[in-house]
């Protein structure tokens, strides 16, 4: 899976701790899924979805090989 979590953020210009706070996670689970290491939870995700507006669709994508 593929995903523009950084891009999102500098859309809004917070940073990795402002979004971690935002959904109740430490910066380093911010870190890991914008470095693909880490795949959110649906709860993440949609917490992420409030935060950007946007649905989860426009920032998670799936590789052929998922």
């Amino acid at each position: 899976m593929e995903n523009t979590i950084k891009v999102e953020r500098a859309i809004l210009n917070i940073t990795q701790d402002d979004l971690a706070k935002r959904i109740g996670v430490s910066r380093q689970t911010i870190n890991s899924i914008e470095a693909n290491r880490y795949v959110p939870s649906t709860v993440l995700a949609l917490k992420l979805s409030q935060v950007f507006n946007k649905p989860v669709n426009d920032f998670f994508k799936l590789n052929p090989d998922d």
